[in-house]
């Protein structure tokens, strides 16, 4: 009782602000899917949005994958900084400050060398990346590069601006910024109604940046940060730490971004149309797993590297499980809902405009590949936040190297009988592998206790296979008397998912799996709470 009573009080803020960031980034999710709904209608799955989201890889690289959340410059900075403030209701000290413009000038400065690379040389860095398109498709490529570039060094401060602001436990701005590529994109193809060279969506990608820069600028002065070039790259014993944990992690990243480079070269050969489709299918997928790692990690991911930095294991070992047990019982009922309801989700929210019945048919083939990888997408991104509380990115940079071979293996086997989709199996097959590996390796430095967390995964896959056999046969039912008009395709959807959510959840409680347990309580708290006000 007195252990369950510490874990209660301990995590009542964390379990707080992790509803917040919920509802923050659902409303990010909101701007990203409108996003995708104004892209798709003006430029379908076609020659310029596959230049599009091929050259938006690099910039993506920065934005996304370096400066996001879970990124190596966001981890590098909540994990260096947590530790060296003392006192976060005061203004920095002048040591770190100065560590603050030393990291600012030194991520300027090599991003920098980056945006002036691709602005210069646009076309020989896309010949490099899609050796196998056609002329035109590279030509369009380079040129949407081009404009894109000086979003390659907003994306390295967004990840430090990010970093500390989460260091600060200011969690609603940074979720919150993140709408503002969205907003950008969609402000520019609203009032421009798009064009044929892809110019307006480039730009308005390049807008979207730099308004989500903008964002996070004030509240990061506000707490004392002001940029001052510094150049102690060499001396400053604070910033060998951060380059300890930031060059393996940075690595890692782009380990894994040139995993997506491995799959643009075999895709670069297929027909026209298949990666933009490979494009919206995986936007699809993120918007879930997105919004429950993102909800999870961000103020989970601080607490563990203060907790390793006390030593008190029980507790990190009691996040943890709690935490990735809930992600994987949320994650698996999406991931059969996705299965039975794909085709129509999809037609449902892009199928208009410039996008047709053959793009739906595409991105749904797709998706059903990826989001095969739901449950070890979610338990490798959350075990890698672990490595990096124990100040260990060299494991995970490790394992996502050697992945880089086996995705050249997978989509060579895969890519010619299966086509695009065959590069949507191979990624799930490396995250699994990956997953594996990183729920191995861990045990060198902390015991996970997986006896007890496996026997709740039997439970929940055992209630998501009859939860999707009843759903699947439900669904082929509803549409032999249902015809594909937009209303009764939204209907049968609500039906389908009233069905297996009711299924799923009735056999959860029966079987007593946890996590629902832990759900069923927090809902009840606060209802409680709530007629307690009243």
């Amino acid at each position: 009782m007195e252990d369950n009573k510490v874990h209660t009080e301990s995590g009542e803020g964390l379990l707080k602000c992790a509803g917040l960031i919920v509802i923050v980034i659902l409303l990010s999710k909101v701007f990203g899917f409108l996003r995708d709904v104004v892209v798709a209608n003006y430029y379908g799955a076609g020659l310029v949005s596959d230049a599009y989201f091929y050259a938006y890889q690099i910039p993506a690289l920065a934005i996304v994958i370096l400066g996001g959340m879970g990124g190596p410059f966001h981890s590098a900075t909540v994990s260096v900084f947590s530790k060296l403030i003392s006192d976060f209701t005061k203004k920095p000290s002048k040591d770190v400050k100065k560590l603050f413009n030393t990291f600012e000038t030194f991520s300027i400065l090599i991003f920098g060398l980056i945006a002036l690379i691709c602005f210069f040389f646009p076309t020989q860095v896309m010949n490099v990346i899609i050796s196998q398109a056609t002329p035109e498709l590279s030509s369009k490529a380079a040129y949407l590069l081009k404009i894109m570039s000086p979003s390659i060094v907003v994306g390295a401060l967004l990840g430090l601006y990010y970093g500390i602001l989460v260091t600060y436990n200011k969690f609603l701005l940074p979720n919150i910024a993140p709408s503002a590529l969205s907003v950008g994109i969609v402000f520019t193809l609203f009032f421009t109604k798009g064009d044929d060279s892809g110019f307006y969506l480039a730009f308005g990608t390049l807008l979207g940046a730099l308004l989500q820069l903008i964002m996070q600028s004030p509240a990061v002065l506000k707490l004392g940060y002001t940029f001052k070039p510094c150049f102690e790259f060499f001396n400053n014993k604070n910033f060998k730490d951060i380059l300890e944990l930031l060059m393996p992690a940075f690595l890692s990243s782009t380990i894994g971004q040139i995993g997506i480079y491995v799959d643009i070269f075999f895709a670069s050969g297929l027909s026209e149309g298949q990666w933009t489709a490979y494009g919206y299918a995986n936007r699809i997928f993120q918007f879930p797993t997105g919004l429950m790692l993102s909800a999870l990690l961000v103020p989970l991911f601080p607490l563990f590297s203060r907790l390793v930095a006390k030593k008190e294991f029980d507790e990190v070992r009691y996040y943890f499980n709690k935490g990735v047990g809930s992600l994987i019982f949320v994650g698996t009922f999406m991931m059969i809902f996705i299965f039975i309801s794909r085709t129509d989700l999809i037609s449902i929210a892009l199928e208009r405009g410039a996008f047709d019945s053959r793009a739906t048919f595409m991105v749904s083939e797709v998706l059903f590949y990826i989001s095969l990888s739901i449950i070890p997408y979610m338990f490798r991104d959350s075990i890698t936040r672990l490595y990096y509380a124990f100040n260990d990115s060299k494991t995970p940079f490790y394992i996502a190297m050697g992945s880089i071979l086996l995705k050249l293996i997978f989509n060579s086997l895969l890519v010619k009988p299966m086509g695009i989709n065959g590069i949507a199996l191979s990624t799930t097959i490396i995250t699994l592998i990956n997953a594996t590996l990183l729920a191995f390796l861990i045990r060198k430095k902390i015991s996970i206790g997986y006896r007890h967390f496996m026997t709740q995964m039997a439970k929940i896959i055992f209630c998501a296979l009859v939860a999707y056999v009843i759903g699947y046969f439900l669904n082929e039912f509803i549409a032999i008397y249902l015809n594909t008009s937009f209303i009764l395709k939204i209907v049968k959807v609500l039906i389908t998912f009233s069905v297996i959510f009711s299924i799923y959840i009735s056999l959860s409680h029966l079987l007593k799996v946890e996590y629902l347990e832990d759900l069923k309580e927090k809902v009840e708290e606060k209802f409680c709470k709530r007629l307690k006000k009243n």
